[in-house]
C-alpha cells in the first residue's frame, strides 16, 4: 500500500496533464480547532475562501452573539488570510448544526430581520471580513422558506446600500444548504427560492454529504457518493436538482467532507457497499486523518467504487466509507464539467496532511497510481 505522504509526489511525477480548477476552492474552518491549527498554518495554495465556523445568533436580541474566542480570533484569522501569499477570501459562518429554532424565530418577522441583517454587517465590517455565510440546517416549513426568501431579498438590498454609503467593496453572501434544492423528505416536500438565490446570493453551498451513515445501521453505505442508480440520495442527483432550481451553476459550490462513516459488519466475508451491517464501526464519525491511520494500523483493504465514485475500506468487521484522493479528483472534475462554481471542504483540521485540500487542485490522475 502506498504511503500516504507520498501522494502528493505521484501526482506530481505521473500526472501528464495537471490543470488547477479556477474556481470556489473552499473549507470551512471551525474555531474550535484554533489552538491546534491556526490560521498562520493553513496553506492558501490550496484554497481561495475560508469560512470561520460558527458564530452563533442571540435568541433574545437575534444579533450574532459574539464570544471572547470569537472576538480573539476573527480578526486573527481575516488578516492572517488576507497577508498570505496567495490571499484567500474569508468568510463569517453563522449558524451551524441544529438552527431550525433560532433562524426560523430569527427570519420570522421584519424587526428580527433587520437586528440580524445590522448585526451581521457591523461585525463583518468590525472583523474585516469579506463575505458572510448563512448555514441554517434546515428551514423546517413553507413559512420558513418564504421567511428565507424575504431575508435574502433583504440581506443583499441592506449589503448594497451600506457599500454605496461606505464607499468599501460589497460584502459577499453566501448560504450552506441542503444537498438537494428540495428537502424531499419532508411532508410536504419543501424547495429553497432558487430564483431570489438567484439574484440576490453570490453562491450557495449544498453539504452533499451525510447521505449515509450509521443512523441506518442494518448496511453500509457511501456518506458522500456521488452517483447512486438506486435512489436520489447522490451528490449529482442534488448537484443537478440545484441546476433545475433556476441556480447558475456558477453559482453553486460542491461539498465534500474530510471524514467519513463507519459500519460493523455482520460478516466480515461480505464487505461491500449495502452489505448487511449491525450498526456503527470504530466510530460512527471518523475524521480522513483517522481513518488513513485506522487503514495503516489494521492493514485494511481499500476499494475505490467507480460506480458510485467513492471509497471505502475494511479490516475484519470494521467498514468505513468516505472520499480518498482519488474519489476527491473526480468529484472536482465532475464539478468543472457541470460548470459549477466551485467546491467546499468540510472541514479543515480532519485533513492527512492536507492530502484532500491538495487532491482539489487536480483536475487529471493517473490509473496507475494507487491511492489510500
Amino acid at each position: 500500500m502506498a504511503v500516504q505522504t507520498s501522494v502528493l509526489l505521484f501526482l506530481a511525477i505521473v500526472a501528464p496533464t495537471v490543470l488547477a480548477y479556477g474556481g470556489v476552492k473552499g473549507a470551512y474552518w471551525p474555531s474550535w480547532v484554533a489552538e491546534t491549527l491556526s490560521p498562520a498554518t493553513i496553506p492558501t495554495s490550496y484554497f481561495t475562501h475560508l469560512f470561520y465556523a460558527f458564530v452563533e445568533v442571540d435568541s433574545a436580541t437575534c444579533e450574532l452573539n459574539i464570544t471572547q474566542p470569537d472576538d480573539q480570533w476573527m480578526g486573527n484569522f481575516t488578516a492572517t488570510l488576507h497577508a498570505k501569499s496567495p490571499p484567500a477570501k474569508a468568510f463569517l459562518s453563522i449558524g451551524g448544526t441544529n438552527t431550525g429554532t433560532i433562524f426560523s424565530y430569527t427570519l420570522s418577522s421584519h424587526k428580527n430581520r433587520a437586528a440580524f441583517i445590522n448585526s451581521t454587517i457591523v461585525v463583518a465590517r468590525k472583523y474585516g471580513f469579506d463575505g458572510l455565510d448563512l448555514d441554517w440546517e434546515f428551514p423546517n416549513n413553507t413559512q420558513d422558506m418564504s421567511n428565507l426568501a424575504t431575508f435574502f431579498t433583504a440581506w443583499r438590498f441592506a449589503i448594497d446600500k451600506e457599500a454605496r454609503f461606505s464607499g468599501k467593496q460589497r460584502i459577499l453572501l453566501s448560504a450552506a444548504v441542503y444537498f438537494s434544492s428540495a428537502l424531499f423528505l419532508t411532508d410536504p416536500p419543501l424547495s429553497y427560492p432558487g430564483h431570489v438565490i438567484k439574484k440576490y446570493i453570490d453562491f450557495v453551498s449544498p453539504m452533499t454529504y451525510d447521505l449515509h451513515g450509521s443512523w441506518e445501521p442494518l448496511k453500509t453505505g457511501s456518506p458522500a457518493l456521488l452517483y447512486d442508480k438506486y435512489s436520489n440520495l447522490s451528490t449529482s442527483y442534488g448537484i443537478s436538482s440545484w441546476l433545475k432550481s433556476g441556480v447558475p451553476s456558477e453559482k453553486v459550490v460542491m461539498g465534500l467532507p474530510m471524514y467519513g462513516r463507519s459500519w460493523q459488519l455482520v460478516n466480515s466475508s461480505d464487505h461491500n457497499i449495502g452489505s448487511p451491517a449491525v450498526g456503527a464501526g470504530p466510530l460512527p464519525s471518523m475524521t480522513y486523518d483517522q481513518i488513513v491511520d485506522f487503514n495503516l494500523g489494521n492493514n485494511a483493504t481499500v476499494v475505490y467504487d467507480e460506480a458510485t465514485v467513492s471509497t471505502y475500506s475494511y479490516a475484519g468487521k470494521n467498514w468505513i466509507g468516505y472520499d480518498n484522493v482519488e474519489s476527491v479528483v473526480n468529484k472536482v472534475k465532475f464539478a468543472k464539467d457541470q460548470g459549477l462554481g466551485g467546491y467546499f471542504f468540510w472541514a479543515i483540521g480532519d485533513d492527512k496532511n492536507w492530502t484532500l485540500a491538495a487532491a482539489g487542485e487536480f483536475l487529471y490522475i493517473s490509473e496507475s497510481i494507487y491511492i489510500l
